[in-house]
């Protein structure tokens, strides 16, 4: 145990030295191929990253850029049908450590059980001290989505509140904690709510 977290240390360490952007730097990039094989090579990392120097790479190089440490975004980042996507916890993380906002909490409104239901998240912005609100997601509006075709919305809803509250809350006003990434629950919900469009072609003529 305390070998792997000296060895974590020690691969933290190497990756702080890295430059912002590795891949404008050849020097830069070697050294981030290095790390990520070191990394890849490691039991503390999450079982999808192990032996994957190049899935490392890409871990490395965005927690190079949003400055956490790579272990975060290798516990928090999966593949959801074929996309990078953030495990629903992370975006709280994210926006806390953005260094943007304090007393950064979910909000609930509503009646549990109810189409009222809802969560928002809220902070204080750091630097003038006004509080920020994100949009309110209700229950409601995940049936009107069609979001809670994913079981998920019925087993846990109070959760999936949450996770879509701040997922809303970083989008509006930190954009850039997320790097672009949706969050797992979005895309699975986003997955389960589309509808099959048929074919409006399917078994007509072909005009000569």
């Amino acid at each position: 145990m305390k070998q792997n977290e000296q060895r974590g240390q020690e691969l933290q360490a190497v990756t702080n030295s890295l430059p912002a952007n590795v891949f404008a730097d050849k020097e830069g990039f070697n050294q981030l191929v290095r790390v990520a094989t070191a990394f890849s090579k490691t039991t503390i990392i999450p079982e999808a990253y192990r032996n994957k120097p190049e899935d490392c790479m890409v871990a490395i190089d965005m927690a190079n850029r949003m400055g956490v440490p790579p272990l975060m975004v290798m516990q928090n980042l999966y593949v959801v049908k074929g996309k990078p996507s953030w495990a629903g916890q992370a975006c709280m993380a994210l926006i806390q450590s953005c260094g943007k906002f304090a007393q950064v909490r979910h909000t609930y409104t509503g009646d549990k059980g109810t189409t009222s239901r809802g969560c928002r998240v809220t902070a204080i912005r750091l630097d003038t001290g006004e509080v920020v609100e994100g949009p309110l997601v209700t229950m409601e509006m995940a049936k009107a989505e069609g979001w809670t075709s994913n079981p998920k919305w019925r087993n846990i809803p109070e959760l999936m509140l949450a996770y879509r509250a701040a997922a809303f809350f970083a989008r509006v006003h930190c954009p850039e904690a997320l790097m672009g990434v949706q969050t797992a629950e979005e895309v699975e919900d986003v997955a389960q709510a589309k509808p099959d469009i048929p074919d409006v072609l399917a078994g007509e003529e072909e005009i000569p």
